[in-house]
């Protein structure tokens, strides 16, 4: 580094504040922390307190460590303490007067070489910056929360930031034991602008009634595999803060998918901010608790006393990957299981695959061997569609065509016997339009598993507005009955999943396309900074590049929004063959 900094000032020790110090002060540097008064330094200090006391308790701090980390700290409430610090950190409150004014007085207390740094997660650097003589050494370094865990610190280089003061700030990031990103001065950087817009979108499912508030979150943890549903996400980071940021973003861009949710400002000027306050979407035992308790605002989407049909014989049409995990799920659950796929090799190496994958359960020691022989006897294989006439339900997973599925739908009207229900798996085409091939469409009703069926918890059930109670009622058992968590939903493209996690996924692709990050950047923002178990690049090439283009395509139809157009990039990637692992081109290449 060009500059020796050993001494690094933090001004705000809220929980972020004291977090950051938590982290400079485990890094061996000086640090000295300012408020704005006594009260407030005693605050500050107990949460340093409380947060190096919980390391300790769970043996990931020593209690000499937790002394000597603690006796390199100072907190004040005197601006002037922070005269010898070669880095100040401001982490105020997320309002540009107030930021803009601190800047303005630490620019007159500390060295001319000494770096000013801000933990905005969705102002202005630039507008920050100028409220200093010499903004060339202002930047943001924007730690998310907890800053003792997260890996991740965004780097915000403005246009006039000083090359030198850019390249010591990311030394200094890296000395944190943090995994820095270096992107451009725009509203919500990498990772709250790809977050919120997902976050603000699930708001508007929740207003719009399309799902309940524990559906929707069960849907993107147990569905993407997300460490928290995002409604339960708003609750722990604050409605009111999230509001601030969405609010930041839309009047840069003016893009209406950033334009917060009605309900978030309703919801605001009630009071209701999530855990601090002990009620947001959910219902906290006290403010700033994370246990939530019944408040009785959940209701069944099936009527009291109505029961489900019974359902013992189960057939599956198809023989693909999705086919064969459903026919498996089906069978180890115990029922009667047709496999049925008009091309007699396809349906024949489809049971051949099954039997692999229940071999492969029992090494694994997640099957015995009697379950696994008593599957296999349950499970029947034929190319003729007959055989169905008297299965109690039946799940098609054949091609994702319009066309294909209403042609079968038909044909399994005329075959299938009165009160049988005909199943979809589609996870973007309207039911309804696949329903109103038969003459039963209150029998017809989606049920949407996700692939690896035998692995994947998740169903979506969909339903129509001709669907009838008691078949929602028998879905519902059936997942219930295979240990799947259903989550209900209507009939519109995309459903829960899939309209919230490709609009997401179209955004970060049109992040690349204005060349504001890269593909690794944009990743690992979402990975280390979100907890997302891949970042959406790595999604995009798992899912495949086409597949993507042709749901983004469905929800773009649907809901007529211009954010939601498929970016450009993503149909030339297309267009030139590049799909993803599956052709060993796509973002990237494997």
């Amino acid at each position: 580094m060009a500059r020796e900094i050993t001494k690094i000032g933090v001004i705000g020790l809220g929980t972020m504040g004291a977090g950051i110090v938590e982290v400079c002060a485990r890094s061996g540097f000086e640090v000295v922390g300012v408020e704005m008064n006594a009260d407030a330094v005693e605050r500050g200090r107990g949460h340093l307190q409380n947060s190096t006391s919980r390391a300790v308790s769970r043996g990931k701090m020593s209690e000499e460590d937790q002394q000597a980390l603690l006796g390199r700290v100072t907190t004040t409430d005197d601006l002037s303490a922070l005269a010898d610090c070669g880095l100040v950190i401001e982490a105020v409150p997320e309002v540009l007067s107030i930021k803009r004014d601190v800047f303005g007085k630490v620019d007159d207390i500390v060295a001319d070489d000494a770096i000013l740094a801000t933990n905005t997660s969705s102002l202005s650097v630039t507008d920050i910056a100028t409220a200093t003589r010499a903004p060339s050494r202002v930047v943001g370094l924007h730690f998310f929360n907890p800053a003792p865990v997260q890996k991740l610190v965004e780097i915000i280089a403005t246009v006039i930031t000083a090359p030198d003061v850019l390249e010591d700030i990311r030394d200094i990031a890296r000395r944190l034991d943090k995994e820095p990103v270096v992107v451009g001065d725009q509203a919500g950087f990498i990772a709250n602008r790809l977050l919120l817009a997902y976050l603000n979108r699930a708001v508007s499912m929740y207003e719009n009634r399309y799902a309940s508030r524990e559906d929707i979150d069960a849907a993107m943890t147990l569905g993407c595999g997300l460490p928290m549903g995002p409604l339960a996400l708003l609750d722990l980071i604050g409605l009111d803060v999230a509001y601030a940021v969405l609010d930041t973003i839309y009047k840069e861009g003016r893009d209406k998918l950033h334009a917060p949710s009605p309900m978030l400002k309703h919801m605001i000027a009630a009071g209701l901010l999530g855990r601090k306050t002990g009620r947001g979407f959910y219902t906290y035992e006290k403010p700033g608790s994370g246990k939530v308790v019944e408040d009785g605002a959940s209701t069944s989407v099936v009527p009291a006393g109505v029961e489900p049909r019974p359902t013992t014989k189960v057939g599956v049409v198809g023989s693909g990957t999705m086919a064969t995990g459903i026919a498996e799920v089906f069978a180890k659950s115990g029922y009667e299981v047709k496999l049925v796929s008009r091309h007699a090799g396809r349906v024949e190496q489809a049971f051949e695959g099954l039997k692999k994958s229940l071999a492969k359960a029992v090494q694994r020691g997640k099957l015995t061997d009697e379950v696994r022989e008593q599957a296999i006897a349950n499970i029947s294989i034929s190319t003729a569609l007959d055989v169905l006439s008297d299965v109690d339900l039946v799940v098609e997973a054949i091609s994702e065509e319009l066309s294909t599925k209403q042609a079968m739908f038909e044909n399994l009207d005329e075959i299938c016997k009165p009160g049988a229900i005909l199943a979809t798996t589609t996870s973007s085409l309207p039911v309804i339009q696949v329903a109103m091939a038969t003459k039963r469409p209150a029998d017809v009703i989606g049920m949407h598993f996700f692939n690896p069926a035998q692995v994947m918890k998740l169903v979506e059930v969909v339903s129509t507005v001709s669907t009838s109670t008691d078949v929602v009622a028998t879905a519902l058992d059936v997942c219930e009955k295979l240990g799947k968590r259903a989550v209900t939903c209507g009939d519109r493209s995309g459903f829960i999943v899939n309209t919230l996690l490709f609009p997401y996924l179209n955004d970060a692709i049109k992040m690349l396309e204005a060349h504001y990050a890269t593909t690794d950047d944009i990743d690992l923002a979402m990975k280390a900074g979100c907890g997302y178990p891949m970042g959406p690049f790595e999604l995009l090439d798992t899912v495949g590049l086409d597949v993507s283009l042709a749901i983004q395509r469905e929800l773009y139809l649907e809901f007529r929004e211009r954010g939601f157009a498929p970016a450009p990039l993503l149909e030339h990637l297309v267009k030139a063959g590049y799909l993803g692992r599956k052709t060993e081109r796509g973002f990237r290449t494997h």
